[in-house]
């Protein structure tokens, strides 16, 4: 995500929502590991997560989530107004977290959706972030699994850092992308890189989207793959590193936007994201 969303997102402050399902089938959800499990061959340990267990139609745990509602474009030029509906955001009883796009008109926006946040409920620093997700398509959306630094009403945005674990480009469908945004390197200057899926596309099937964060160091995963890792090293000449302190969580869905431009009309709605799971794991204390 790029850098004045930030801002405006947080002058904000608020929340949104969202369902709906262009994949509806499969969940194979994997057994929930309990809060002291340590996964074998990682030495993580579970600390925080949600499963999105419950019926159809509930909203998201408001002790987990908070909706961020507003339509002024988030400082990307976003076109849809983020909502706290079940319309927009709502568990699809089949264990998924179900975040939808819909063309409506809407508050002053010609669509809706909606993005949700853990700020001021959780956040976490170092260890590992994960999702497992079932992206949206067509031209002009804009799914993401992203972080922000806890401490941006104190210093504002990129000083406080943002990781965007995952982006997708609705019309690229074999392509996602992680990325650093801090002080001198943010917007279209971030530090990242953009990997690509043979063999089918990211929109078919779900897939664990991760990064893992230890001291000067971020990795960036899909599935079993690392496809990228910064460190201090990667930074421009006197740049700054800001990912040694707390984060929160962001799952969202835009319509529109700097990063894919606008939908077109091939593009379907309602576009849905489903999130199968949460989870976020630290390394034991010695």
């Amino acid at each position: 995500m790029t850098s004045r969303r930030l801002i405006v997102a947080l002058a904000l402050s608020g929340l949104g929502l969202m369902s709906c399902d262009p994949a509806a089938g499969a969940v194979n959800k994997p057994q929930t590991p309990k809060p002291d499990t340590e996964l074998p061959g990682t030495g993580w340990e579970l600390v925080w997560s949600d499963e999105f267990d419950g019926p159809a139609g509930t909203l998201p745990s408001s002790e987990k989530w908070n909706p961020e509602v507003g339509g002024g474009g988030f400082g990307n030029g976003q076109f849809e107004h983020n909502t706290a509906r079940a319309e927009n955001a709502s568990l699809d009883g089949e264990g998924n977290l179900a975040i939808t796009a819909r063309k409506e008109r809407y508050q002053g926006n010609d669509y809706t959706s909606a993005r949700l946040t853990t700020k001021g409920r959780f956040t976490h620093t170092y260890g590992r972030f994960e999702a497992r997700i079932k992206l949206p398509a067509g031209r002009g959306i804009w799914p993401a699994f992203w972080l922000l630094g806890a401490d941006i009403d104190q210093v504002d945005w990129p000083a406080c850092g943002e990781v965007d674990i995952m982006e997708h480009r609705g019309q690229i469908p074999s392509i996602t992308r992680g990325s650093l945004h801090g002080p001198g390197y943010s917007g279209g200057q971030n530090i990242g890189r953009e990997h690509a899926v043979g063999g089918g596309t990211l929109q078919s099937d779900f897939h664990l989207y991760a990064v893992e964060i230890e001291p000067e160091r971020v990795r960036f995963i899909l599935d079993d793959t690392v496809f990228f890792e910064a460190t201090p090293a990667n930074l421009p000449s006197g740049a700054k590193w800001v990912y040694d302190h707390p984060f929160f969580i962001i799952l969202n869905v835009a319509v529109g936007g700097s990063f894919v431009g606008p939908p077109d009309s091939k593009t379907v709605f309602p576009q849905t994201m489903k999130v199968d799971y949460v989870r976020v794991y630290a390394r034991p204390a010695p």
